[in-house]
């Protein structure tokens, strides 16, 4: 009887190590390591694809290679085609991950009720066919052409695949499979790997692309190895607060297309919303003028919107002002609270600040801090800023406010949402004022930005 092999890997990285260790040398966790077997089974076959295997490449010179357009499977949910970059490559592999219960599954489920002319395998190793249909019942119409398989063996799943022959596979989720070519349990690193490289090779030689649905850690990061996150041609992030109805879906890695772009969704009783219009849930519609309150024109991706910035300013009432910022990075809040102090002689080194993007959403956009600044400083003063304002530049560290790119899509987005006044640097370049109806201001230091708005 042969030796059984045995090697530990760490939990968290998936880094593997001939013996035990304390810390794990590649992500410095400690007490991470598992002792799994890699010993494969001497009776193992090779699974068998519907389709050719047989090697079809040579190496040729790249001079010689002609280039062809991806041809692309057009899906009925516009914000995952827009994700996705214009649609789902045929042969991709996509992992989809997000926190429990945010609605990874539910967006899916509803994918492949609405795509009615194709044929969908979908996997469910975590809920019986009677949840799913259930749930599914909830979403809308049923779709007769989708298929519903509660394994979690993966050499099963491909016997089934090869008699259904499905345009698209969804696996909910890689966590739960398990393939008998690895002796170890569902989920650990060994597995995970190996059902994730068996799943790549069929997407790649029978041209269907697969869906991962992926569990996260409590750190927000994907769990598994990270080698996962190299093998997949997309990964997909969901994310939201579960107290709240909107949800994001963010492009972390994409091959076939931009990492920008962002698809909103509203999480409704029968299934998740399609948001077209973002700024309708990320500009409030009261009609009461109220100070701290600025709009801002950002964009994701290729993506403009109008976004709400909310600010207080209050005297700090225990010695210590707090400094606390939701949506917006809090080491640039801070720097904009330093620039108004030392470039403007706004005091506000002994208030606190508060600062929250509405909408739940996070923003990167640099051309949302002179909106950040307008809001403190109304907060401040308490005085309101007209409704049909917004602003859109960055500030730099004297005081400048600085030109950003694309700033005439944003002024066509404010433009088509009815705001009469948009205040931008006046280093930017092409802006034409006979091209748009709305007004606009251009200002080059924060002062005259202030005697725009509050006279």
């Amino acid at each position: 009887m042969a030796k059984v092999k045995t090697s530990y890997f760490c939990q968290n990285c998936g880094y593997e190590a001939p013996k035990w260790l304390g810390r794990c040398p590649s992500c410095n966790e400690w007490n991470t390591f598992v002792e799994e077997i890699v010993t494969k089974s001497s009776n193992k076959q090779v699974t068998a694809f519907s389709k050719s295997t047989q090697y079809k490449s040579a190496p040729q010179p790249i001079n010689k290679i002609e280039t062809r357009e991806e041809d692309r499977i057009t899906l009925k949910d516009k914000e995952l085609n827009r994700v996705l970059g214009a649609g789902l490559v045929p042969g991709s592999l996509i992992l989809f991950g997000g926190e429990p219960g945010i609605g990874k599954s539910t967006l899916l489920l509803q994918m492949s009720m609405q795509e009615t002319d194709k044929t969908i395998l979908y996997v469910s190793g975590e809920e019986s066919d009677h949840q799913i249909k259930m749930r599914a019942e909830r979403i809308g119409d049923l779709n007769e052409k989708c298929y519903l398989l509660t394994e979690t063996s993966l050499d099963a799943i491909f016997s089934h695949a090869e008699s259904v022959a499905p345009d698209i596979v969804i696996i909910d989720s890689i966590q739960t499979l398990h393939t008998e070519q690895i002796e170890s349990s569902p989920g650990s690193i060994s597995q995970i790997r190996e059902c994730t490289a068996q799943l790549l090779r069929y997407a790649k030689q029978t041209e269907t692309p697969v869906f991962l649905i992926g569990h996260i850690t409590k750190e927000g990061s994907l769990a598994g190895p990270k080698v996962l996150e190299h093998m997949v041609d997309a990964v997909l992030q969901f994310e939201g607060d579960r107290n709240h109805v909107y949800r994001l879906l963010r492009s972390i890695k994409n091959r076939f297309g931009s990492t920008n772009e962002l698809g909103i969704y509203e999480m409704l009783g029968n299934g998740l919303r399609e948001v077209d219009n973002p700024s309708e849930i990320l500009i409030s519609e009261g009609n009461d003028k109220l100070s701290g309150i600025a709009i801002a024109a950002t964009l994701e991706g290729l993506r403009p919107m109008l976004i709400e910035i909310q600010a207080l300013v209050s005297t700090a009432a225990y010695g210590t002002p707090q400094r606390s910022a939701t949506g917006f990075d809090l080491r640039r809040l801070n720097m904009l609270l330093a620039v108004m102090e030392k470039r403007c002689g706004f005091k506000l080194g002994a208030k606190d600040v508060f600062l929250n993007i509405a909408g739940g959403i996070k923003v990167n956009d640099p051309a949302i801090d002179l909106a950040v600044v307008a809001a403190i400083l109304s907060s401040n003063a308490d005085l309101a800023i007209e409704k049909n304002i917004c602003l859109s530049a960055e500030v730099g560290l004297s005081g400048e406010v600085r030109p950003v790119n694309r700033i005439n899509q944003r002024i066509s987005e404010a433009e088509k949402l009815g705001f009469e006044k948009v205040i931008i640097s006046k280093n930017n370049k092409g802006v034409k004022q006979e091209a748009f109806t709305i007004v606009i201001v251009e200002c080059s230091r924060i002062e005259e930005v202030l005697r725009e708005l509050f006279g």
